[in-house]
């Protein structure tokens, strides 16, 4: 019986905010094999080799090697939807796990609000206390968000009421306009439970957090006999060839896109729509020869700043085929999935398509029970057992 491969590859256009000079469309690569076979040489290095050039690392097989290189980073879910894995079929986190995240949750705080500070400059919005929040704001700008490692009185006082003020929440209900990340107004709501001397982060603030990185993320776990590994690989356009070809014979692909985004523009092209650039990259995906025989699981996620969004910002503004009633949820999360869903060329490849929530937890360990049994009917199918 030949090994079998899952794929996993989590779309997102844009990357963590204009903290970051190099704006990537994400993915990530998850697979899986026989838990008696990863135990074996190459298998049990704990380092992936990063690829160049689209080679394969020497002293591999041309269908065993499953892990490759990603530049920037996205807000699809796609760490989320790794944590969510450890926390579901993993060791979850301990004291120690969660300690290590605390100066991550304050980064978030500081870059959220000097993302939201320097954006009132650009939408020339002013605050509603000029006098005392001006102070306040440059208080904030003036903090190397990604070297603070405490939360400091001063600091979390200038937030709080910097959070409050009229001025900073109009900007916030304009962030479609600008680079926030969706966590934002969670830990801003949380933020004297997260400036008390025994914080300790929980489950909920470790999924939520954020991290800029350039390097490989990647988490193994085991369901049943299969044993899974994510790694995160290069999303742009110029890198996707590097990766795509690397995935022949697998047995499953997961794509992975924001409902959310459908409002939203990418940050070096403000006539292309983060939507639109996740559909090409799909369209791009199922139709590769490596994934023909690949079972395709679509995973929408965020269905729930989508409620949250629909209200206010109406899906016919952009997609003008919409023919759907306004602030509605179901009608415009169907079609969303039908837009996906019509991009496959092939009638009788069937999409497995599921609307997520990844920041929760029970939704995922359902969802994933669902596509467990996909993986097995595929693999089953694949092997002639069925």
């Amino acid at each position: 019986m030949k090994n079998r491969y899952i794929a996993v590859v989590l779309a997102k256009p844009t990357p963590l905010g204009a903290e970051l000079n190099n704006w990537a469309r994400v993915g990530a690569v998850c697979y899986a094999l026989p838990t008696n076979q990863w135990d074996t040489p190459p298998y049990s290095t704990p380092t992936p080799p990063v690829l160049s050039k689209g080679k394969r690392p020497r002293g591999r097989p041309k269908r065993r090697w499953e892990e490759g290189a990603k530049e920037g980073t996205g807000e699809s879910g796609k760490s989320t939807f790794i944590k969510q894995m450890r926390i579901i079929h993993g060791s979850g986190y301990s004291d120690e796990d969660k300690r290590g995240f605390i100066k991550l949750v304050y980064q978030n705080i500081f870059m959220a609000m000097q993302s939201m500070i320097r954006a009132m400059d650009l939408l020339r919005i002013s605050f509603n206390d000029p006098v005392e929040m001006v102070e306040k704001a440059e208080l904030i700008r003036g903090v190397d968000f990604e070297t603070v490692t405490t939360f400091e009185s001063p600091y979390v006082e200038a937030i709080k009421a910097l959070w409050a003020d009229k001025g900073i929440q109009e900007c916030y209900d304009r962030r479609r306009e600008y680079q926030l990340t969706d966590s934002a107004k969670y830990y801003l709501m949380e933020i004297d439970r997260v400036a008390a001397p025994n914080y300790l982060p929980t489950e909920q603030d470790i999924l939520r957090v954020r991290v800029p990185t350039t390097g490989i993320i990647e988490y193994p776990f085991d369901l049943e006999e299969i044993r899974f590994r994510m790694v995160d690989v290069g999303g742009q356009r110029s890198e996707r060839r590097k990766w795509i070809h690397c995935f022949e014979n697998v047995t499953s692909i997961i794509f992975l896109v924001a409902l959310s985004e459908y409002d939203q523009i990418l940050f070096e092209s403000e006539n292309e729509n983060r939507m639109e650039e996740s559909k090409a990259l799909f369209k791009t995906i199922i139709t590769y020869p490596w994934f023909q025989h690949s079972s395709v699981i679509l995973f929408l996620n965020k269905k729930d700043l989508l409620e949250e969004k629909i209200m206010y910002s109406h899906l016919v503004d952009y997609f003008p085929e919409y023919e759907g009633p306004q602030r509605d949820a179901i009608a415009a999360r169907e079609f969303i999935l039908r837009m996906f869903v019509d991009l496959n060329p092939d009638s009788e490849k069937i999409i497995y398509s599921h609307f997520t929530c990844a920041t929760d937890t029970e939704n995922i360990r359902f969802v994933f029970a669902a596509v467990k049994d996909t993986i097995l009917q595929s693999n089953l199918k694949e092997y002639n057992l069925v």
